[in-house]
Protein backbone atom coordinates (compact mmCIF):
# COMPACT_ATOMS: atom_id res chain seq x y z
CA UNK A 1 0.00 0.00 0.00
CA UNK A 2 1.29 3.44 -0.90
CA UNK A 3 2.15 5.69 2.05
CA UNK A 4 4.22 8.77 2.79
CA UNK A 5 7.17 6.53 3.68
CA UNK A 6 7.20 4.61 0.39
CA UNK A 7 5.68 7.02 -2.14
CA UNK A 8 8.92 7.22 -4.15
CA UNK A 9 8.91 3.47 -4.73
CA UNK A 10 5.43 3.57 -6.28
CA UNK A 11 3.91 4.65 -9.57
CA UNK A 12 2.64 8.25 -9.52
CA UNK A 13 0.41 7.99 -12.59
CA UNK A 14 -3.21 8.40 -11.58
CA UNK A 15 -2.50 10.36 -8.40
CA UNK A 16 -3.72 13.91 -7.82
CA UNK A 17 -0.89 16.44 -7.65
CA UNK A 18 -0.36 20.12 -6.90
CA UNK A 19 2.74 22.05 -7.95
CA UNK A 20 3.43 23.92 -4.71
CA UNK A 21 6.68 25.47 -5.89
CA UNK A 22 8.43 25.82 -9.25
CA UNK A 23 11.11 27.91 -10.88
CA UNK A 24 8.60 28.65 -13.65
CA UNK A 25 5.99 30.98 -12.11
CA UNK A 26 3.33 29.72 -14.56
CA UNK A 27 3.57 26.23 -13.07
CA UNK A 28 3.08 27.25 -9.42
CA UNK A 29 -0.37 26.30 -8.21
CA UNK A 30 -1.17 23.95 -11.09
CA UNK A 31 -3.13 20.91 -10.02
CA UNK A 32 -4.52 17.85 -11.70
CA UNK A 33 -3.85 14.17 -12.24
CA UNK A 34 -0.47 12.69 -13.16
CA UNK A 35 -0.83 11.08 -16.60
CA UNK A 36 2.82 10.43 -17.49
CA UNK A 37 6.30 10.64 -16.04
CA UNK A 38 9.75 10.70 -17.61
CA UNK A 39 13.19 11.09 -16.11
CA UNK A 40 12.92 14.88 -15.94
CA UNK A 41 9.22 15.70 -16.35
CA UNK A 42 5.81 14.98 -14.89
CA UNK A 43 2.82 15.37 -17.22
CA UNK A 44 -0.28 16.60 -15.44
CA UNK A 45 -3.81 16.69 -16.86
CA UNK A 46 -5.25 20.05 -15.73
CA UNK A 47 -8.39 22.02 -16.56
CA UNK A 48 -6.29 23.89 -19.16
CA UNK A 49 -4.97 20.69 -20.78
CA UNK A 50 -1.79 18.70 -20.31
CA UNK A 51 1.09 20.53 -18.65
CA UNK A 52 4.62 19.16 -18.43
CA UNK A 53 6.40 20.17 -15.24
CA UNK A 54 10.15 19.94 -14.75
CA UNK A 55 10.96 17.83 -11.68
CA UNK A 56 14.33 19.36 -10.81
CA UNK A 57 13.20 22.83 -9.81
CA UNK A 58 9.75 22.02 -8.47
CA UNK A 59 8.02 20.93 -5.28
CA UNK A 60 4.93 18.75 -5.45
CA UNK A 61 2.10 17.92 -3.09
CA UNK A 62 0.69 14.49 -3.87
CA UNK A 63 -2.63 13.23 -2.57
CA UNK A 64 -2.34 9.53 -1.76
CA UNK A 65 -5.29 7.12 -2.03
CA UNK A 66 -5.50 7.16 1.80
CA UNK A 67 -6.22 10.95 1.46
CA UNK A 68 -2.81 11.71 3.04
CA UNK A 69 -1.04 14.72 1.52
CA UNK A 70 2.72 14.31 0.93
CA UNK A 71 5.11 17.06 -0.17
CA UNK A 72 8.07 15.95 -2.29
CA UNK A 73 11.04 17.91 -3.61
CA UNK A 74 11.15 17.07 -7.31
CA UNK A 75 14.95 16.80 -7.30
CA UNK A 76 14.71 13.46 -5.45
CA UNK A 77 12.55 12.12 -8.30
CA UNK A 78 14.94 12.94 -11.15
CA UNK A 79 15.28 9.40 -12.41
CA UNK A 80 13.37 7.36 -14.93
CA UNK A 81 10.31 6.09 -13.05
CA UNK A 82 11.31 2.44 -13.39
CA UNK A 83 14.80 3.17 -12.03
CA UNK A 84 13.43 5.29 -9.16
CA UNK A 85 11.02 2.53 -8.13
CA UNK A 86 13.73 -0.16 -8.22
CA UNK A 87 16.26 2.03 -6.39
CA UNK A 88 13.92 2.74 -3.50
CA UNK A 89 12.78 -0.90 -3.36
CA UNK A 90 16.42 -2.01 -2.90
CA UNK A 91 17.01 0.56 -0.16
CA UNK A 92 13.90 -0.60 1.70
CA UNK A 93 14.91 -4.29 1.52
CA UNK A 94 18.43 -3.82 2.92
Amino acid sequence: MISSQNVLSHELIGLDILVSGASNPHHRGLSGTVIDETKNLIAVETCQGVKRIQKMHSTFQILLPSRELVEIDGSVMVLAPERRINLHEKKRIT
